[in-house]
């Protein structure tokens, strides 16, 4: 049994204009799977596959009301590259934001509707991610996140220290799942969260059962009644187990 990091789920007022901010953003494609959802992929793209971890925007009544933890750190090929990717998200309606970073080498952007992302430097570790380099969870403990989030999916550990965690896919290929220690990490929260998915033929409610075996806890975020499952790492981070395919 396994499971994938498969998207990222945005909450959103408006999923359609956001959905298209995010895509020009990535040079991605967009559709839907119904009303009041946008999915966001690379043009061509066989959903789902680890080259990429793609966006799914969703409309909800009161977006504002959801704190989540997890944001995307966009890569860039040259410092060059990097001044006109924050020109251009800026063009398209991002605005740049104060976290408190001081004087870093990335940039620190909101999209319209104020979900923080970063604009990384060149780093030779991204340089095969595609335009995600990383889904970033803010936490206290990165170790034990590490232990979590390794057992619960089947992507490998690359790195863990005190201060940060990262894991990847298996076949070494699309973005990175991050863990990044952050004092106060309720002052970062969005609206950003991971959805997984089981392969085909595996059980949803095993996969489940085997989450809070490891020490995951139910969620009730007003989901209702649907055929993914809310749960909530130990941090109490949120995330969905879709069904398997």
């Amino acid at each position: 049994m396994a499971l994938r990091l498969v998207q990222v789920n945005f909450k959103a007022r408006n999923d359609s204009a956001l959905g298209r901010f995010w895509a020009e953003a990535l040079g991605w494609g967009v559709s839907s799977e119904g009303p009041r959802v946008t999915n966001v992929e690379p043009v061509g793209f066989v959903w789902p596959d680890p080259v990429a971890v793609c966006v799914d925007v969703v409309t909800v009544p009161d977006p504002e009301t959801v704190r989540y933890r997890a944001h995307l750190d966009l890569t860039t090929t040259s410092a060059a590259h990097q001044a006109e990717l924050v020109a251009y998200l800026l063009e398209l309606g991002a605005t740049p934001a104060d976290v408190g970073q001081g004087d870093v080498p990335w940039t620190v952007l909101a999209d319209p509707e104020g979900n923080l992302f970063r604009v990384l430097e060149p780093r030779s570790i991204y340089r095969d991610t595609g335009p995600i380099a990383a889904v970033v969870v803010c936490c206290a403990d990165p170790r034990a996140m590490a232990r979590f989030w390794s057992e619960a999916m089947d992507w490998t550990l690359r790195e863990v220290t005190d201060d940060h965690a990262r894991l990847r896919s298996a076949k070494g290929v699309g973005p990175y799942l991050e863990f990044l220690r952050t004092p106060a990490v309720k002052a970062v929260c969005g609206r950003v969260h991971l959805d997984l998915k089981p392969y085909p033929g595996d059980d949803q409610a095993a996969e489940v059962a085997r989450l809070r075996a490891l020490g995951a806890t139910d969620a009730d975020v007003g989901q209702g009644d649907v055929p993914w499952v809310c749960l909530a790492d130990s941090e109490g981070n949120e995330f969905c187990v879709l069904t398997p395919g």
